[in-house]
């Protein structure tokens, strides 16, 4: 892991700015999955310290780029004039208060939701930015615990395992891909 690589040797502090550094990378790309941060933390700063390492870092994150995003979304607004409406970002646009906050905490709550997408969602709602804030990381710290057991005990197993695991999942997420976009084009 080159993350890994990375944190050895470096004072604790700069280790830490590291790895909160490359989870906001990650949150602001919004499609690259932050497992692999996740075990880098725990295999180098230990579970707990890992965990809340990570917890700081998808927070810190996901803050950063609802408020990139948001930015965006206006001034795309601004550039583009959309002719035809579409429903589901015309009602998630509409939507705020505790609707919005309940929706991105549940959303949150599941451990490998596309974290981007959320984000975006969030960030072109009308939701304001503290309830965003308090409703994103505290419906994250569940799936980042999650998260981190899974990676923790996986960790632990021989290697042949871990291979193995990493070779159905990376199987398992070319098919589900191929599904999908098969049947996106109707079956064809």
């Amino acid at each position: 892991m080159a993350l890994l690589e990375t944190l050895s040797g470096q004072p604790i502090w700069l280790a830490i700015l590291i790895s909160l550094t490359v989870s906001i990378f990650i949150s602001i790309a919004g499609i690259i999955p932050s497992a692999f941060v996740t075990a880098a933390n725990i295999m180098y700063f230990g579970f707990s310290g890992g965990l809340v390492i990570s917890i700081l870092g998808e927070a810190a994150g996901a803050i950063i780029s609802f408020f990139l995003y948001r930015k965006g979304i206006k001034i795309l607004g601004q550039k583009v004039n959309m002719q035809k409406s579409i429903k589901l970002l015309d009602r998630l646009k509409k939507t705020a208060g505790v609707e919005a906050f309940l929706l991105v905490f549940m959303l949150r709550l599941f451990p490998f939701a596309p974290s981007g997408l959320v984000t975006l969602a969030a960030s072109y709602s009308r939701m304001g930015a503290p309830s965003f804030m308090v409703s994103s990381t505290i419906g994250k710290i569940p799936a980042l615990f999650i998260e981190a057991y899974s990676v923790h005990t996986v960790l632990g197993w021989r290697t042949e395992y871990q291979l193995a695991t990493a070779v159905i999942a990376a199987v398992s997420g070319v098919c589900y891909y191929y599904w999908t976009s098969k049947r996106k084009n109707g079956g064809h």
